[in-house]
């Protein structure tokens, strides 16, 4: 079979990820669900070099295969000793109280996600991962598939050489009181039947799934997995989903056509 000349040139240009095993990463804010199955899966034999979390303290139980970086968590992050770091990935989900392991664990606060970004940049990083979770259906569709905030922009020119935004969503939280409000927030909260599937919350395993996939394979430049994306990743195989996404391809390399908007909705 003749080969074509132009899909040759592109396969010589298209940039080759470095091997994991090659590399080191480290997990700031490794709390809660999410956090717990980004160290499950990057760091019980995920092949990177070394893997590390954020801790505000020393642990007192282990991680197995994972090295805790305790940082002085009263100090601000451009303080924070450097340390060598490839891939860097933030997650925001909160502490589960009744995991004491995690209280020791650097918690991440959306409103450091420039600093500790800087932070990661200046200790080497070439490749930067953020799982922001918005509340299911109040993300608005404008902002689904680009820069949605003035820290993501500050992000972009911080100078990594892969970006990588994840827009999941969780369930919203509710903290009101009192009868009458409680029945108010119930009556409401019945509009959640009307987002759309591709909206709704996924399974952490799944979110982990996707990010571990994109960070092999993402070329240079900024990418946003828009909610579509990551519900897609819940409902087929993680790995076509990242090829499709970064590179509209198929794994093995034929060429996959590009979804519709609304192509993401499984069969």
């Amino acid at each position: 079979m003749a080969l074509d000349p132009l899909q040759a040139l592109q396969a010589a240009s298209r940039p080759v990820a470095r091997p994991p095993a090659l590399q080191s990463l480290l997990i700031a804010g490794a709390t809660g669900l999410l956090g717990a199955e980004l160290v499950h899966r990057l760091g019980g034999g995920g092949g990177y070099a070394r893997v590390g979390v954020l801790a505000g303290q020393l642990l007192r139980e282990g991680l197995r295969g994972i090295q805790p970086v305790v940082v002085p968590g009263d100090r601000p992050p451009a303080e924070w000793p450097r340390v060598p770091v490839d891939i860097g990935i933030v997650a925001f989900d909160p502490p589960r109280l009744h995991h004491g392991r995690e209280r020791a664990l650097w918690a991440a606060d959306p409103a450091q996600l420039p600093a500790i970004a800087a932070w990661l940049r200046a200790c080497g990083a070439h490749t930067l991962a953020v799982v922001q979770p918005h509340d299911a259906g109040r993300l608005p569709d404008a902002l689904k598939r680009g820069l949605a905030s003035l820290d993501e922009h500050a992000l972009a020119g911080l100078g990594f050489e892969r970006l990588l935004l994840f827009r999941a969503a969780r369930k919203p939280t509710s903290s009101v009181r009192g009868l009458l409000p409680g029945l108010a927030a119930w009556m409401l909260s019945t509009l959640r039947f009307m987002v759309p599937a591709t909206d709704r919350p996924v399974r952490a395993i799944k979110v982990a799934e996707l990010l571990d996939e994109a960070l092999r394979i993402a070329p240079p430049g900024v990418h946003v997995a828009a909610p579509e994306v990551v519900w897609a990743a819940s409902q087929q195989d993680a790995r076509t989903v990242a090829a499709r996404w970064l590179l509209g391809e198929a794994p093995d390399g034929s060429e996959a056509p590009r979804p519709a908007r609304d192509a993401w909705k499984a069969p």
